[in-house]
């Protein structure tokens, strides 16, 4: 498998992809966090939040969205007549569309680890520079971005971990493109030959695990080696006033923003809205049938809804719950057992989806000792895989919240002689329980349209919706995949709206925009 041909052109165009990608993804995201971190720009928090919706939005979804845009039937740009030419392909379907794409999701990823770079820059340092008659331009150049270098390093790194592991992006764009990646590759033989191609397909997500490890031990190489010693103690730093600039600073970044966030989502609208592909939209050809069909149509559309939300629900309770004891273990007692288990919480979900789905089949395609019964071709084994690959999701906030917990409550419940379960229950949960609660909505918001995974464990009867969208798509519906892909971003957008109204009772940073 490693010589033939396929995947020589598959890991070759998984590299260029991915890199392309990373690149972009640094980009965007170091210029976000330092204009939202640095200057008086009014409205960041929407800003910020605006700028991850790509990031809260499933990748088959982004995908998706990005066609509809760009393609001959595209209603905004047929608007103001840029649209490709009728019958022409989607330009988007190429190399350079999935790495435009992917490069916008991930470029959350490079925000988060430079404004937490940002967060920690001392005071002291930025008014020598200003005392010194330097620039808000030479100040960034010559001493902020050196002192970034780590986290901005460990951000590429991120970045590119999670394009040669995506598989939405590629699968909506490079497989009607005849661009092959890794992920795509091994999604075709597997569902083209079943089961007996299992030697072959793990042969490849080798690759895969090999190349993530390879970014993520480069992450850490360069985290150490290029980290700069501050003073932290000093008071936080004053942004810079843009004064005049500020006005038309903020019109090009909601520009921008809207091209890269708002844009692709309106055009997935307007595709849910049209009777049939390259219909032009108009109060005339205006139709909710699309949204009747993905409501009320197939019943393979509503088992996947019901699926998906038993399978996102028990995820979200089973992980938060699970979260509470190894948390404790890890912030109070710092256990080494604790330790080990959580680089082991963490392993699935940095390793490709591709990778833990091929994992998952592998153990449980035979039935289970002793009790003889098999997971494969079940809910079981998708649960398996959700418990899995967001565990690490519940388990972050829930160490940020015992962090910042005073410990002398569980002392003074211990010297009242209260055992170690009425502890956790009485004490440690309540006031841990709005973090375990962040943890939660974040395991369901992935779960629920989590299509990397599903797409190799399905079977007839377990569809997810993320599955189905996938499907609808591929098989040329493209409006009733747009109105079903509407309806679970709207899901997605409202527990996203419940977790911001936690945020008072959060950590700081467990929510992303408001950090």
């Amino acid at each position: 498998m490693w010589s033939s041909r396929a995947t020589r052109r598959a890991l070759a165009n998984t590299l260029e992809a991915s890199s392309i990608s990373t690149l972009i993804s640094v980009a965007l995201g170091t210029g976000m966090a330092l204009l939202t971190a640095l200057t008086d720009l009014r409205g960041r928090i929407a800003m910020v939040f605006v700028f991850l919706l790509p990031w809260l939005i499933p990748p088959q979804i982004s995908a998706m969205a990005w066609a509809e845009l760009a393609g001959p039937g595209s209603p905004i740009l047929k608007s103001i007549g840029i649209a490709p030419p009728p019958g022409t392909t989607n330009p988007l379907y190429s190399g350079w569309g999935i790495a435009l794409v992917m490069g916008v999701e991930h470029a959350t990823l490079a925000y988060l680890t430079v404004r937490a770079g940002l967060a920690g820059l001392p005071r002291d340092l930025i008014e020598a520079a200003r005392i010194g008659g330097a620039t808000p331009l030479a100040i960034v150049r010559w001493i902020i971005l050196p002192v970034l270098r780590a986290p901005l390093l460990a951000g590429a790194a991120l970045a590119f971990v999670s394009a040669i592991g995506n598989f939405g992006v590629p699968a909506l764009l490079g497989i009607p493109g005849r661009y092959s990646m890794l992920t795509t590759l091994i999604y075709q033989r597997l569902n083209g030959f079943g089961p007996k191609v299992l030697g072959e397909v793990a042969a490849l997500a080798i690759i895969l695990a090999l190349l993530a490890a390879l970014g993520l031990a480069a992450r850490a190489f360069l985290a150490r080696s290029y980290s700069a010693r501050v003073e932290r103690g000093s008071a936080p730093l004053e942004p810079f006033r843009l004064g005049a600039a500020r006005l038309p600073t903020e019109i090009a970044v909601w520009t921008l923003l809207a091209i890269l966030s708002i844009l692709p989502l309106c055009s997935l609208i307007a595709a849910a809205l049209v009777p049939a592909v390259g219909v032009t939209l108009s109060p005339d050809t205006v139709t909710f049938s699309n949204f009747a069909y993905a409501l009320f149509g197939p019943a393979s559309i509503q088992r996947a809804f019901l699926n998906s939300f038993l399978l996102a629900s028990m995820a979200a309770i089973i992980c938060a719950t699970a979260a509470l004891p190894l948390a404790w273990l890890m912030v109070f007692r710092q256990s080494r057992l604790a330790r080990v288990l959580d680089l082991l919480a963490d392993a699935p979900y940095a390793v490709p989806g591709i990778v833990l789905a091929i994992g998952v089949i592998l153990v449980f395609l035979r039935p289970l000792p002793l009790i003889g019964l098999s997971l494969y071709g079940t809910m079981g084994i998708l649960l398996v895989a959700y418990l899995a690959r967001v565990y690490a999701l519940a388990l972050r906030p829930v160490v940020a919240g015992l962090e910042t917990m005073d410990r002398s409550y569980e002392e003074a419940a211990q010297i009242a002689g209260a055992r170690l379960g009425t502890r956790l229950r009485r004490v440690i949960l309540p006031l841990a329980a709005p973090a375990a609660a962040a943890g939660g909505l974040m395991v369901f918001m992935t779960a629920f349209n989590e299509l990397t995974v599903s797409a190799l464990l399905w079977s007839t009867g377990n569809e997810t919706l993320g599955v189905i969208v996938f499907q609808l798509h591929y098989e040329g519906n493209s409006p009733a995949a747009a109105a079903l892909a509407v309806v679970t971003v709207a899901v997605t957008l409202g527990l996203a709206l419940v977790f911001d109204r936690l945020a008072r009772r959060l950590p700081v940073g467990v929510v992303p925009w408001r950090a």
